[in-house]
């Protein structure tokens, strides 16, 4: 494993252990040459994925941004990474295991906003400005709606009358 400080090859394996979920290895590692200390995970790849864009064009699946823009979404939230990890390690497991090795764009963007919706309900109001291109602040009240109108009843109606559709 290349050193990130100064380049160097000849890295060395200090600690090795499983993840929480044991979905990964993490990995210590020290260089001998500038004696930097840096931490690598191995994980399982079933395949090489391609994502396909709206455009057409494609390009490899990148575990990292996945995880830099569900960083954006919850950045200041109260979620705990381990949760975040496991929602991540859920969405690739899906997408390898779907039995295709090209996957359209907006399914990992419906796999995220799946994902989202559970965790975090700000997280999930903020990933859902940028995936679906909110262009007025109405698109931010009709998604909010959305989000707290599976949970609420109609105002003015009590549960009795919801339930017997009178």
């Amino acid at each position: 494993m290349r050193c990130p400080y100064c380049g160097s090859l000849e890295t060395q394996v200090k600690d090795s252990r499983p993840t929480e979920d044991s979905s990964s290895i993490r990995r210590r590692r020290v260089c001998p040459d500038c004696a930097g200390r840096f931490t690598t995970f191995e994980r399982v790849q079933l395949r090489e994925l391609t994502v396909v864009k709206k455009s057409g064009r494609r390009v490899p699946f990148e575990r990292e941004k996945l995880m830099r823009s569900l960083d954006i979404a919850l950045r200041k939230r109260p979620v705990d990474p381990e949760r975040v990890e496991r929602m991540v390690n859920g969405i690739v497991r899906q997408l390898e295991s779907s039995g295709e090795s090209e996957i359209a764009s907006e399914r990992i963007g419906q796999l995220v906003m799946k994902g989202l919706r559970t965790l975090d309900g700000v997280a999930y109001v903020r990933f859902a400005s940028v995936y679906r291109n909110f262009t007025e602040a109405s698109d931010f009240g009709a998604i909010v709606d959305e989000l707290v109108g599976e949970d609420v009843e109609p105002a003015g109606v009590d549960a009795a009358e919801a339930s017997d559709g009178t």
